[in-house]
């Protein structure tokens, strides 16, 4: 991809930035800026090039993407066990999607850089206390007072370094053996096995093992081959921060394109996707992968021209469409703008977001999901792609690897009386590694339905 010759890294300061924190002192962040320039890169573009690649497999219904990972990373948990267990969780899904539908699971994680969160309101007020919202750990704090709502400039430079800290955990593990599929039972955590969720990946790890045993018992070597012995693992999260993105973004000595090198894949919010806005010009320019979010507002002629922007090449990989419609509005809504994307020939993958419509507050005032709205979302979605004959390219959702109970229903059985057990979360609900299972289990199961060569069901 080459960059459009009427874009620099520095074009989007001259359009509206939606979503923007009020920096109290400019030049402080002008500094933060010019520090982060001259740090290394976090991920670089042959990593980001290659995703592309794999996400045009995708779209082409020959694999399918698994996007997961937290709301937003906390500054207080980048510890070596979260970062395990987070993993652990999508490793789990990614062998239960490809051992029912027979496709590789293209594994791409909501971290290392998933720290900022866009806001409906910019304030938030409490007994008559009117303070800056919480906007992730890359702005501000989340206590409710003056000094930590306060945005500091300081922290995109702690967003770097623990980034810096988990991609060389994240790649210590995917490359270093603990990924390798002979480990497939390790991934099952005791909280997890316990469960009914776990036993059924205990039965699948089980028929995987004897599998392994089998080639090794005619002679093949499974240490000679390195896609059993680790896995492609990329990271994401919403451009959100914008002068924290331009720092990290440098040009390929080898194609002259431009990489936001924050992450290999960046995604454009709900409430960032203006066609004039900042952030679709900022991410018009960058030649990795890009994600957008689809909300029930987006109609087909929107959809259209942001693609146009977006995508002008109709590069397959290029751009991800993001469904996050809402159980009771993804049938009014996703058919058209599916019918127009496949008709027009738009090189697009189309995955699901079932978590972010489905949010409500329990009666004890906690954010929280439940586990059956985001089945019904998810379900439908297939149901679309069944009836219009195209691909469901993949399930974008927010979990942990804790044991947590932000979201009701599901393998953990939780109600909203179990809300306050373990409620950690600084942003939206999340599902824990027992109810993540449990959606992957049944995504496998409608996977299993279609007919991969065609994208049709072959129910």
């Amino acid at each position: 991809m080459s960059s459009p010759t009427s874009w620099t890294p520095q074009t989007w300061r001259d359009r509206a930035v939606a979503q923007s924190p009020a920096w109290p002192d400019p030049a402080h962040l002008a500094r933060v800026e010019a520090t982060l320039a001259t740090k290394p890169p976090l991920v670089f573009a042959g990593e980001a090039h290659r995703l592309t690649e794999q996400l045009a497999q995708v779209e082409a219904g020959d694999a399918f993407l698994l996007q997961a990972g937290d709301c937003a990373e906390s500054f207080d948990e980048g510890s070596a066990d979260s970062i395990r267990d987070k993993l652990k969780v999508i490793l789990q899904m990614s062998v239960a999607l490809t051992y029912a539908s027979g496709v590789p699971v293209i594994k791409v994680g909501r971290i290392a850089g998933q720290f900022a969160k866009p806001r409906s309101d910019p304030y938030e007020e409490r007994n008559g206390v009117r303070l800056d919202s919480f906007r992730g750990h890359i702005v501000n704090g989340d206590r409710f007072d003056a000094a930590s709502r306060r945005p500091d400039p300081d922290r995109l430079l702690t967003a770097y370094h623990q980034s810096v800290a988990t991609l060389n955990l994240l790649r210590a593990f995917t490359k270093g053996g603990f990924a390798a599929l002979s480990r497939v039972h390790a991934w099952n955590q005791e909280f997890v096995a316990n469960s009914l969720e776990g036993k059924r990946y205990a039965m699948v790890a089980d028929e995987i093992e004897r599998a392994l045993q089998f080639m090794k018992a005619c002679g093949i070597d499974l240490h000679d081959d390195s896609a059993l012995q680790g896995v492609d693992f990329y990271t994401s999260h919403e451009a959100l921060i914008l002068p924290y993105e331009q720092a990290l973004t440098r040009r390929d000595s080898l194609t002259g394109d431009w990489y936001d090198c924050s992450a290999h894949m960046l995604w454009i919010g709900d409430r960032t996707r203006q066609l004039d806005g900042a952030h679709v010009e900022f991410l018009r320019g960058v030649a990795n992968p890009i994600g957008l979010k689809v909300g029930p507002s987006v109609d087909v002629d929107e959809l259209r021209r942001l693609i146009d922007v977006l995508n002008p090449d109709n590069v397959p990989g290029r751009l991800t469409l993001i469904a996050r419609m809402g159980h009771e509005r993804i049938s009014r809504h996703l058919p058209s703008l599916i019918e127009s994307t496949r008709d027009e020939g738009r090189r697009v993958l189309w995955t699901c977001d079932p978590m972010h419509g489905n949010t409500f507050l329990a009666a004890g005032g906690q954010k929280t999901r439940h586990f059956d709205q985001i089945m019904d979302e998810v379900s439908q979605f297939f149901s679309i792609h069944q009836a219009l004959g195209t691909w469901p390219a993949g399930l974008h959702i927010e979990l942990t690897g804790d044991d947590v109970t932000e979201c009701l229903g599901g393998g953990s059985r939780l109600h909203e009386d179990d809300l306050d057990l373990n409620y950690t979360t600084i942003c939206d609900p999340r599902l824990n590694a027992t109810q993540s299972l449990d959606l992957a289990f049944y995504v496998a199961e409608f996977l299993r339905g279609f007919d991969l060569a065609s994208g049709a069901t072959s129910l």
